[in-house]
């Protein structure tokens, strides 16, 4: 049995759900937080979320989890079978990640807990946010899917971060970093497949426990 220990609050959890949903595999998942405690660094070795178990042990790092999934269950493929496209996909994945998500995410702890965010360091983000946004633009197809005609790890990872990365860009400049692209209509296509459904219905109902 696959294991998923963290939050579903967290994007990088959701998009390996949305791969174990997508492939039809059994999974547990098990509440963590982030810890720099001994006993926790035991389990996960960054002390972050999520982290991950198998019967042979426990590992962590989402893209991890999916190139794992790939080659554990290939019978619902998440990567295409032309080695090229399959690097492709990889490579925008990376964008999106390093260079659109984590520079977000820098703003992460102002959005949630009123952290200070100096104004040259909003700029910074700024800048970045509109380098990584035109190179993910270069990459990303939304036709249907991030990658393209087919389905793919791809899109576990945008559908997750999309809406986290427009919620911090709205929060702080007022402003969707993906207003004007294709994205709306992108999650909107992603609203129709069961696991997408399942992973935001899990996520409001977290919400909604939390908010009472």
């Amino acid at each position: 049995m696959f294991k998923l220990h963290g939050s579903v609050f967290s994007n990088y959890y959701n998009k390996v759900k949305l791969a174990l949903l997508e492939k039809g595999v059994a999974f547990d998942e098990i509440a963590a937080k982030p810890s720099q405690d001994t006993a926790y660094l035991v389990q996960c070795p960054t002390g972050k979320i999520p982290y991950f178990e198998v019967e042979a042990g426990r590992f962590c790092e989402s893209q991890a989890a999916l190139e794992y999934l790939e080659e554990r269950y290939p019978d619902v493929p998440l990567l295409p079978a032309d080695l090229l496209a399959r690097a492709k996909v990889r490579e925008l994945i990376q964008i999106a990640e390093q260079d659109v998500e984590l520079v977000a995410r820098r703003a992460l702890a102002h959005v949630l807990y009123g952290a200070p965010l100096a104004d040259a360091v909003k700029d910074e983000i700024a800048r970045g946010l509109d380098r990584g946004m035109a190179s993910l633009s270069r990459v990303v197809r939304y036709a249907p899917w991030a990658a393209g005609d087919q389905f793919t790890m791809a899109d576990c990872a945008l559908a997750a971060h999309i809406p986290l990365i427009t919620w911090i860009t709205k929060a702080v400049y007022g402003r969707d970093w993906f207003e004007g692209t294709p994205a709306a209509d992108y999650l909107g296509r992603m609203k129709q497949r069961p696991s997408y459904q399942r992973v935001r219905a899990d996520l409001d109902a977290a919400r909604a426990a939390q908010a009472r």
